[in-house]
């Protein structure tokens, strides 16, 4: 995991950056990343393509969160204390 890449690759996706999160997210195949990614999806309207990142996560889910700006912050949050 790169954490300052994945860090940059939240705060783009905050800034309404997906393209350049999503280039970022895609380099790295950690859970988080996996995360970040799924979310991308998500704001792109493609659930089915979310639910497959998601389920390369682990532990998080589609459901999990309704507001991605939300899920976008809990992601921040867990990279800040990693």
């Amino acid at each position: 995991m790169n954490k300052t890449a994945l860090l940059l690759a939240v705060q783009a996706a905050l800034d309404g950056e997906w393209d350049q999160s999503h280039k970022l997210a895609q380099d790295y195949s950690d859970a988080t990343a996996n995360w970040i990614h799924a979310v991308l999806h998500k704001i792109e309207g493609d659930a089915w393509n979310s639910k497959y990142w998601y389920a390369r996560t682990a532990d998080k889910k589609y459901e999990d969160f309704s507001d991605a700006t939300d899920e976008l912050k809990a992601i921040q949050k867990v990279l800040n204390q990693a």
